[in-house]
């Protein structure tokens, strides 16, 4: 259920590289939360947002190449540590294929901003929307499973973010 900031700056890729990326970049979110990309209830609340910057600038003065910035937002708990580094690396990844080698190969043009939204704050048809009644919907309506899982991934998410220096 990963919501995407996509910025793209106008003319980096081709019409058909850039609408295959962003399909890619929306299964890489949808496995890396441990869900079926080809399912269409999870796909159905996976949305992406593209931007589209007239120019970006670095140090002041217009970028030599392409920059891009990727903002996956998700409920806590989606993205332990280890997942973070995964959809970090994976999008990375797939910005640069969608370049196709018109552009340098540099991971260092490529921004990825993995976003938890803390539990409470995720609103959807105008009301809050807890992490078990999203995993609810995506989980077949198996309500005790979905509580199950959000339980669990919540307990994860805070205990690796407990643990931080």
């Amino acid at each position: 259920m990963p919501m995407l900031d996509v910025y793209i700056p106008d003319g980096a890729l081709q019409p058909r590289a850039e609408a295959a990326l962003l399909n890619r970049i929306t299964e890489i979110l949808i496995r890396h939360e441990g869900f079926d990309p080809a399912d269409p209830t999870v796909r159905s609340v996976s949305w992406v947002f593209l931007h589209r910057p007239a120019a970006v600038y670095v140090g002041g003065e217009p970028a030599d190449a392409p920059r891009y910035r990727v903002v996956p937002s998700v409920p806590e708990g989606q993205f332990a540590e280890q997942t973070r580094a995964g959809v970090i690396a994976d999008v990375t990844e797939a910005i640069l294929d969608a370049e196709d080698g018109t552009w340098p190969r540099d991971p260092g043009r490529v921004w990825v901003f993995p976003t938890e939204i803390p539990e409470g704050y995720w609103g959807s048809s105008g009301r809050i929307r807890p992490l078990a009644a999203i995993l609810a919907r995506i989980t077949g309506n198996d309500p005790d499973r979905a509580r199950t899982l959000a339980a669990q991934r919540l307990a994860a998410s805070r205990a690796e973010h407990a643990a931080l220096p």
